[in-house]
């Protein structure tokens, strides 16, 4: 019998890219929907849209994905984003949500703004991941999904640390680092759906 060397062990250092990280199903129907509505309004031909379908199914990391889309809607419109660039906000108001990848290492700036960073659909890229915040006169609003631990070592000055996400100690960590000057940082849990007292009776 022939016989195979065992595969070489992972460094653990080693961290994939955003965009290598594996796709799910749900990412793949997000691009699906995506072509549908290209080949409703005539963006898509039929064997163009057919073409692309057929190779979503087929691919495996969330960044061969965003090849499909990335000429039929504006960058901040994508189904999934892995090019994440650090957000900057001067006056003015800025949210950032839907399907992205978080990076392990990421950085928000916020001067005389409102920033909403929502990771209640996002990917993170690691268990522990660590945000950098400059925080100016501003607010800097954190939503994370359940089961997600948040921490905030910040450095303040009239500082405003709001930390409402319940504690989870099996969870990913993020972790909030930087400096906060005369402005706050919100981090909270998606709130849940009001129970009803009332029910309808059976017909």
């Amino acid at each position: 019998m022939d016989s195979y060397p065992p595969p070489a062990p992972r460094d653990p250092a080693y961290e994939p890219r955003p965009g290598d990280l594996r796709a799910g199903n749900d990412d793949r129907e997000r691009v699906a929907a995506v072509l549908a509505d290209a080949l409703a309004d005539g963006r898509l031909t039929p064997d163009e849209h057919e073409e692309r379908l057929t190779a979503v199914y087929r691919v495996r990391t969330l960044g061969e994905l965003t090849a499909f889309t990335t000429d039929l809607l504006p960058p901040e419109e994508q189904p999934l984003r892995t090019d994440v660039r650090p957000v900057t906000a001067f006056f003015g108001s800025q949210t950032h949500g839907g399907r992205w990848v978080v990076p392990t290492r990421y950085s928000a700036t916020a001067v005389c703004a409102n920033v909403t960073l929502d990771l209640r659909e996002a990917v993170l890229q690691s268990s522990h991941v660590t945000l950098n915040v400059t925080v100016m006169a501003a607010t800097l609003t954190l939503i994370v999904p359940e089961g997600v631990r948040v921490l905030m070592p910040t450095s303040g000055i009239m500082a405003g640390r709001k930390n409402q996400v319940p504690p989870s100690p099996d969870g990913p960590v993020i972790e909030i680092t930087g400096l906060i000057a005369m402005g706050s940082v919100v981090a909270k849990s998606p709130k849940r759906p009001r129970r009803s007292w009332f029910r309808r009776r059976p017909a």
